[in-house]
C-alpha cells in the first residue's frame, strides 16, 4: 500500500486519552507509556511493573515538574487470556513492553466508538483526539506502522499474535482497487507524537456516544 491508499482509506484517525488530559498532552506530546515513564523518571521495579506486567486499572504518576499523569488500564488484556495468544517464543512481558512503546490510532470512528461504548469505559470521560492522517503520515512515516486487530484486546476471542503484526505501509497488502485488505484498524507511531497540535483536527470531550464539547 502507499501513504496515498491509506490516507484515501482512514482519512482521520482516532485516539482516545483519559478525560481531563488534552493540556498535558498539548504540552508533552501524545506519549506513550514507555515515553511517559520516562519523562517521569520512573525507574526500577516499578517500571518493570508498568511496562511489563498487566494493570488492571489506572495508574497515576507525579512529578515535581511536570506534575500528574495518568496511565490507561489494560483490561482487555489479562495475562492468562493474553498467554493463550501468543506463541511460546513471545512472552507476556515482551507483549506488555512493545505495546507499552507505542502510540495508538483507530482508523475509522466506528472503532473509536466500539472503544467508548465498552463496558469498562462508557461511564467515564475521555479526551477524544481527531488526527489529520495526511499530516501524521508526513511527520512520522518512518516510525509508522499498521494493524489489521486490536492489539490489545484479548475479548471476546482470543486472536493469535506476534510482532509481526505490525507491518510498514509498503508492506501491509491492499486489493485490486487499491483498498487495505484486511481493513487496517489501528495506526500505530513508535515512541510519541511530540507535535501533535500541528495534526490533531479536534478535540471532544465525551462519555460513552454523548459528546460533551470541546475538550479544554
Amino acid at each position: 500500500m502507499t501513504p496515498e491508499q491509506l490516507v484515501r482509506s482512514c482519512p482521520k484517525l482516532y485516539h482516545m486519552a483519559e478525560g481531563g488530559s488534552w493540556p498535558q498532552i498539548l504540552r508533552h506530546g501524545l506519549l506513550s507509556t514507555s515515553a511517559l515513564l520516562d519523562l517521569f523518571d520512573v525507574k526500577g521495579a516499578r517500571r518493570v511493573s508498568l511496562e511489563e506486567q498487566h494493570r488492571p486499572g489506572k495508574t497515576t504518576l507525579t512529578h515535581p515538574l511536570h506534575g500528574m499523569c495518568v496511565l490507561r488500564d489494560q483490561k482487555p488484556m489479562p495475562p492468562a487470556r493474553l498467554r493463550m495468544c501468543l506463541p511460546r517464543n513471545v512472552s507476556s512481558s515482551s507483549w506488555y513492553r512493545l505495546l507499552n512503546g507505542k502510540v495508538f490510532f483507530w482508523g475509522s470512528a466506528e472503532r473509536l466508538d466500539r472503544l467508548l461504548q465498552a463496558r469498562h469505559y462508557r461511564n467515564d470521560e475521555h479526551d477524544v483526539l481527531v488526527v489529520d492522517a495526511a499530516k501524521l503520515l508526513r511527520a512520522y512515516n518512518e516510525n509508522l506502522t499498521l494493524c489489521h486487530m486490536n492489539s490489545g484486546n484479548t475479548f471476546p476471542f482470543g486472536a493469535r499474535r506476534t510482532p509481526s503484526i505490525f507491518r510498514s505501509i509498503e508492506d501491509y497488502p491492499t486489493s485490486g482497487m487499491g483498498h487495505p485488505r484486511p481493513p487496517v484498524v489501528e495506526v500505530v507511531v513508535e515512541y510519541g507524537v511530540r507535535n501533535i497540535e500541528k495534526i490533531v483536527l479536534d478535540v471532544r470531550r465525551m462519555k460513552g456516544g454523548k459528546d460533551l464539547g470541546a475538550a479544554k
